[in-house]
Order: C-alpha cells, then sequence, then structure tokens
C-alpha cells in the first residue's frame, strides 16, 4: 500500500479553525500548495468542511480539512458551526487561524479550551501579517504567516510536523501478541454483503500487522475451517473471525487455539476494550419499548440480509425476548443528544480514527448510555463472549468472565 493508498482512518488529520474572513482557506491552499479551497473577501465562503487526502512533508498522509467559520450565525450558519465541531472531534493536530491584526477573539478563545478539554494539541496562527508594520515575538506553538505571500508557510509546516510526532502511537491491530512463524487462520465469509472481488479494509489491515510481526496468515471462508485446520502442520495460535459466523467458528475451533474478531481487535486498536466488554451487560438488561442505536462509522449499500439493519436487530429481539425499538446512523453521523437510547452498538470503526472513536466512546459514557460493538454483542448472544477473549484474559478477569 502506497501512501497515497492509506486509508483515511490511519492518516493525521489535520484542521483548519477560525473565524470568517481570518484566511483560513487561503492558508489551506498555501500550506498544501493547491487551490483545495475557494478563496473570496466575502463572509462565510467556506459553506461545508472541505477535506483533502495528500501527502504533506515533512509529517506524511494526512487529511487535511477547511471549516466554515466558528462565528458563523442564522439557522444555516448554526449548521455549519455544528459541522465544524463534528471536525473537531477526528481532529489529530489543530491550527487555529487568527487575523494578525484582530488578535484572538472571544471566539479563538472558546476553540482553545475544546482543544485543551479534549487534549487536541494546537497551533495559534496569526495570518495576514504582511498588514502589519511591526510582528510580535511569536510564543510556543504560535506562528506569525502570511498565506498571501508565504511568509512562514514552511514554518508552518515544521511546526506541524513537530505536532505529529507527539501524536504518533505504536498501536498494532495484533501484531504485538504475535512472534515470527505463529500460524494465525482468518475466516472471511464471502455472502451477498461481501464486497465483490477484495477484502474489507479491517481483514486487509489485520493481515497486514500478522505479516509485519513476521507470523504466518492464512485466510479461509468458514464453510472451509475444518479443512483448513487439518491442512495445518502446526496449530495455529490464533483464530480470527467476521463477527457474523463467530458461533460456527467457535464450535469448530479447538479449545486450546485463541479466538477474537476483527471487531474487538479494532476495539482494542483504536478505542476502550474493557468500556464495549461492559457495554455488552446492558443486553440482557433491556426491557420493552427501549431503543437501540446500532452505529457504523462507514456508509454502504444495504443488503437484503445486512448486519447492522436486519442480522443484529433480528439477534437483539431474540436474544432478549422483549419488544425493542432500533434506530441507525452511518458514517460522521454521531448524535449529541444520546438520553433516548439504552444501548449503542457499534461497528468495529475501521473507517474512524483513533480520536473520533473515542470521542464517540467517551460521549456515550459521559450521557451514561452504555455502548457495546458488534462483535462483543454477537459474543455475548452466542454465550462465547469469554471465549472470544482468550487472547485478552485480563479483560475477562476484569469482569469475571
Amino acid at each position: 500500500m502506497g501512501l497515497n493508498d492509506k486509508p483515511s482512518s490511519e492518516r493525521v488529520h489535520i484542521g483548519f479553525f477560525g473565524i470568517r474572513n481570518s484566511g483560513k482557506s487561503s492558508l489551506v491552499n498555501a500550506v498544501t500548495g493547491q487551490n483545495l479551497s475557494v478563496v473570496s473577501d466575502v463572509l462565510g465562503t467556506t459553506t461545508d468542511p472541505v477535506e483533502k487526502n495528500m501527502e504533506l512533508l515533512p509529517v506524511g498522509p494526512v487529511v487535511i480539512s477547511d471549516t466554515p467559520g466558528i462565528d458563523d450565525d442564522g439557522e444555516l450558519g448554526l449548521l455549519r458551526v455544528n459541522q465544524t465541531k463534528k471536525v473537531i472531534n477526528k481532529t489529530d493536530i489543530a491550527v487555529i487561524v487568527a487575523d494578525a491584526q484582530k488578535g484572538i477573539t472571544d471566539k479563538e478563545s472558546s476553540l482553545i479550551d475544546i482543544f485543551k478539554d479534549k487534549e487536541i494539541p494546537f497551533i495559534t496562527v496569526y495570518n495576514k501579517s504582511d498588514l502589519l508594520a511591526d510582528i510580535p515575538e511569536a510564543k510556543q506553538n504560535e506562528i506569525y504567516v502570511s498565506a498571501k505571500n508565504g511568509t512562514n508557510i514552511y514554518e508552518l509546516k515544521n511546526l506541524i510536523g513537530e505536532l505529529s510526532k507527539h501524536s504518533d502511537t505504536d498501536r498494532r491491530i495484533i501484531g504485538d501478541m504475535l512472534k515470527e512463524g505463529d500460524r494465525v487462520i482468518l475466516v472471511v465469509p464471502i455472502d451477498s454483503a461481501a464486497p465483490k472481488g477484495r477484502l474489507i479494509l479491517p481483514q486487509q489491515q489485520t493481515i497486514r500487522d500478522i505479516l509485519d510481526a513476521g507470523a504466518i496468515a492464512s485466510v479461509t471462508r468458514d464453510t472451509e475451517l475444518k479443512e483448513a485446520f487439518s491442512m495445518l502442520a502446526k496449530q495455529p495460535k490464533i483464530v480470527i473471525t467476521d463477527s457474523q459466523v463467530f458461533g460456527r467458528v467457535a464450535k469448530e475451533t479447538p479449545d486450546e487455539v485463541l479466538l477474537t474478531s476483527f471487531s474487538i481487535l479494532f476495539a482494542r486498536y483504536k478505542g476502550n476494550l474493557s468500556q464495549v466488554v461492559k457495554g455488552a451487560a446492558a443486553l440482557g438488561k433491556l426491557k420493552d419499548g427501549d431503543i437501540v442505536l446500532i452505529s457504523e462509522g462507514c456508509t454502504h449499500h444495504r443488503q437484503c440480509n445486512d448486519i447492522g439493519t436486519v442480522k443484529l436487530p433480528g439477534w437483539i429481539n431474540d436474544y432478549t425476548g422483549k419488544n425493542i425499538g432500533f434506530e441507525y446512523t452511518s458514517g460522521g453521523d454521531f448524535p449529541d443528544d444520546l438520553s433516548k437510547y439504552s444501548l449503542i452498538v457499534h461497528c468495529g470503526g475501521c473507517m474512524l480514527n483513533e480520536r473520533e472513536m473515542k470521542y464517540r466512546l467517551r460521549h456515550a459514557e459521559d450521557c451514561g448510555v452504555p455502548m457495546t460493538n458488534y462483535g462483543i454483542a454477537i459474543a455475548q448472544m452466542h454465550g462465547i463472549l469469554k471465549r472470544s477473549l482468550s487472547p485478552f484474559p485480563e479483560i475477562a478477569a476484569e469482569f469475571d468472565l
């Protein structure tokens, strides 16, 4: 996978924020070296967040987001501000763009408070410095630039690069649990919901992480799992399965072989595995009339037997024996108000970056709404939750499973 093929969820997300006419769009264009955003002296020219996947030196693969002014007003303006707030939830590095002549206003100060509260590293950029008679000395993580004549644009990119180094992590999907030569079986069902001619992103990423660890990956459909076991001269260390066939795979996997699912691995990789395991207990407490939110981080064409809108609701109704209501969100949509939900069941989040996934988990926790994910919920309903957590005995012990 080349740098330009790196999925958005694995890139550094850099957001440009500020009030209208501070020169955000001009600065984005100067930093990227592209006409990414429309530039105008008219207030509110940027009406929706503009995102671009690109290679930005010295950072590497990034997602650049140009946002509407945080001071936009009126009915439409408030909608634009809400879109800007959604961008904040997935921003790894924030660039606050202020007019050098006006300095920091109350609006930029409110942004700074948000970034501090969410622990998002940020840079304060005073744009239009070419209009100043004297340029003040910049403080730490501050810089005076001119998008118009290119002053300090190179220095700003280096400053972004320095912050990106601090945001890097050594997170692994599974590679930290493997040693060279370990065998891993990945179970990938091919049904009407499977994309034609390719594997889905979490499967691709998991295979790559296995290979990076020097381990050996064997991929099979659930219908050929028994044959796959018989063909291996050495017992696999772990079986990783698509959650939809958890029950069948658990029956055919020897007890001494570790078993888990892609979505459980991604809960550990991007979120809080302990929190989503705890959330699964809410399945047994649902009552008639309760509403469950099923949320996916991606958008795709719904199939006739879609896991999120068909299979999971069916399993939950069968498991609880109750009359449960269901609501659905996908992509970047995640409700601010969660008060009507008794439980949130989220996908593995392969299309969301770590920061946005953790925001959703934290938001649910702050609202007092339990949240679990597809793999954990399915394992709970099939009575194999402890088995599916065998690679993570400390989590199973935490909840006395």
